[in-house]
């Protein structure tokens, strides 16, 4: 066994989404997390295998029955953290709300991942990703001009929402060392979403962010920071902000005696950035990597899932492994004495519920 968090026992109460990519992370890392399915379990995606599962064991427990939640309570007096992702108060009518799993187990960390928070206006409403970072401000300084674009679902469900849950309950894990006593960690994805745009509310306090889409430095605005079309319909990316990085760029575009060109005033921003899409548009993302890639251009080639495996940084890296034959992104961040890793592949509801009461101590009533 390896990872920063080997001895660390959690329990997941299976559900979608950022939970269970919480749970992947506290797993890579090396704690030992046992995923709470229901009888049967469940699959509304319909996925042959659903990688966000990986590395854990499977106990089945009809939590609908009050031996089924006698069985979790027995696991709970045991683990060092529960984490769920239900809506508010659902774990309570299960018979598993904070106040009884504490009394349980003083010292436990109970992490809640919600959309909404537990307690607020909206705290009860349905929502995804894309309502969660569009109330926090994110949504809405993404996209063109004209469209605002949601950013797949890892603004809100994974980093404002799984990270911030993993963050939480390691956190209070390290204060529990000192006071002996567990705590609840509520972690809303519009919290964390907001808590991602720091920077970008920093900004708009100074007068250097407007609300305008395609305005700001790294949101499109600015000619020397973003994406741009190549001869092959293949794009790359630039991010010569730096005027050092700037007039590198300038020179591989042959541009480095043009007066306009010099200039990375904000006036100057959308007549560069037509000049730039024409003379990108005249090679292919293979030539502008063989002149750019690798130099403090701050360029790279925008690769789709398909391509990253096989890119040679990547490859360098093992950004990306097979484990259980499919290849997927390999634990991160890495550790120089006490690496992640991926031990199981994503199991089958209940394939493990004998062993880890056995592995626990347990004593598991059929």
């Amino acid at each position: 066994m390896s990872g920063p968090l080997t001895g660390i026992r959690v329990i997941e109460m299976a559900g979608l989404g950022p939970a269970p990519f919480c749970a992947m992370l506290l797993s890579d890392m090396g704690a030992d997390v046992i995923r709470i399915d229901r009888p049967g379990g469940s699959n509304p995606l319909g996925l042959d295998i659903d990688l966000l599962n990986r590395g854990r064991r499977s106990v089945a427990l009809d939590l609908k029955s009050s031996e089924g939640v006698k069985q979790c309570l027995k696991l709970v007096s045991r683990a060092h953290i529960l984490i769920e992702g239900f809506r508010p108060g659902v774990m309570e009518r299960l018979g598993l709300g904070p106040d009884v799993c504490l009394t349980k187990n003083p010292q436990l960390i109970y992490g809640r991942m919600t959309g909404w928070g537990q307690q607020g206006p909206l705290a009860h409403a349905a929502g995804h990703d894309i309502n969660y970072i569009a109330l926090s401000g994110v949504l809405d300084s993404l996209g063109s001009e004209r469209q605002v674009l949601p950013p797949l679902n890892l603004v809100g469900d994974f980093g404002g929402g799984a990270m911030y849950l993993a963050f939480g309950v390691v956190c209070a894990l390290l204060e529990a060392r000192q006071s002996g006593q567990g705590q609840v960690v509520d972690a809303a994805m519009v919290d964390g979403a907001a808590h991602l745009m720091t920077m970008m509310y920093g900004l708009l306090h100074n007068k250097q962010w407007t609300d305008q889409r395609e305005d700001n430095l790294l949101d499109g605005g600015a000619h020397f920071y973003g994406a741009y079309e190549c001869a092959d319909a293949k794009w790359i990316a630039i991010g010569a902000i730096e005027p050092p990085f700037y007039k590198l760029l300038l020179k591989a575009l042959g541009l480095s005696n043009d007066a306009q060109a010099q200039s990375q005033e904000r006036s100057n921003w959308k007549p560069m950035r037509s000049r730039f899409e024409a003379i990108f548009k005249t090679q292919t993302r293979s030539y502008w990597c063989e002149q750019m890639e690798g130099t403090d251009i701050c360029f790279s080639p925008v690769l789709g899932m398909s391509e990253t495996s096989a890119h040679p940084h990547n490859q360098a890296r093992q950004a990306f492994i097979e484990a259980f034959g499919v290849t997927q992104p390999a634990p991160a961040p890495r550790f120089s004495r006490t690496p992640g890793e991926i031990k199981r592949p994503p199991p089958q509801p209940g394939e493990h519920t004998i062993e880890v009461f056995e592995d626990w101590g347990i004593k598991y009533e059929r």
